[in-house]
């Protein structure tokens, strides 16, 4: 039985003109993602790996191409398209972009009342849930200066979970972790692959977090290319 594709780019191309010279980001790139898939995204330093996850999440426009979440193709002029982003796409970048002035705690929740006010009590008991699986239980009420580097972004990470995204992108997740606390991020990736079925697509320099996807793509000269 065959797996449902849960993302789909056909013929994408991503050009930028600057001082009258096109360049060349994504060329002719096609791509199916399985549900439940964990993808690794490999590439030197400006070969698009951040372009292409732009575009997968919503942020940026293809020159030309299609994109399908689940069938549905992306229309970036849609009124909708806001909320199909939050509830479709989960984001984890770099640096965790927390709010200081709100707890852990209330920092994942502001993605899922920004879609829904009426339920702050639902959301509030689905943050603490996710803020427990990620091992920060005891840390909820901690503004982000009270939190180590690694906490940061655990609660990052669980706020890209809060409204049950179809897709988690990761933009290097541990680019800015020293390896011990990059390794306890890896294990909880690998968790919520595993346990929670979640698909996961991840830029990365990372050799490591490669080793833990199922499957590893190299972008070469604006194109994809299986890592055996």
């Amino acid at each position: 039985m065959s797996k449902k594709i849960i993302l789909e780019l056909k013929n994408i191309n991503k050009n930028y003109v600057m001082k009258n010279e096109r360049l060349e980001i994504i060329k002719d790139l096609n791509l199916q993602v399985e549900e439940g898939e964990f993808i690794t995204i490999l590439g030197q330093s400006g070969s698009g790996k951040t372009t292409f996850l732009n575009l997968i999440g919503m942020l940026d426009e293809a020159t030309s191409g299609e994109i399908f979440i689940n069938g549905k193709k992306i229309n970036l002029k849609s009124k909708e398209i806001d909320k199909f982003r939050g509830v479709t796409i989960g984001f984890v970048f770099q640096f965790h972009y927390l709010l200081p002035e709100f707890t852990a705690l209330e920092n994942v929740m502001l993605p899922a009342l920004n879609l829904n006010y009426k339920d702050k009590e639902k959301i509030k008991r689905e943050a603490s849930l996710i803020l427990e699986k990620v091992g920060l239980k005891d840390r909820i009420n901690h503004k982000p200066h009270e939190l180590s580097g690694g906490e940061k972004q655990r609660v990052a990470i669980a706020r890209a979970l809060i409204n049950k995204p179809e897709i988690l992108l990761l933009d290097e997740p541990t680019g800015n972790l020293d390896n011990d606390t990059s390794e306890k991020i890896f294990e909880i990736f690998k968790q919520i692959n595993q346990n929670e079925r979640q698909t996961i697509i991840a830029v990365t320099h990372s050799k490591e977090l490669a080793a833990i996807s199922k499957r590893k793509l190299i972008l070469k000269k604006g194109n994809l290319m299986e890592i055996k």
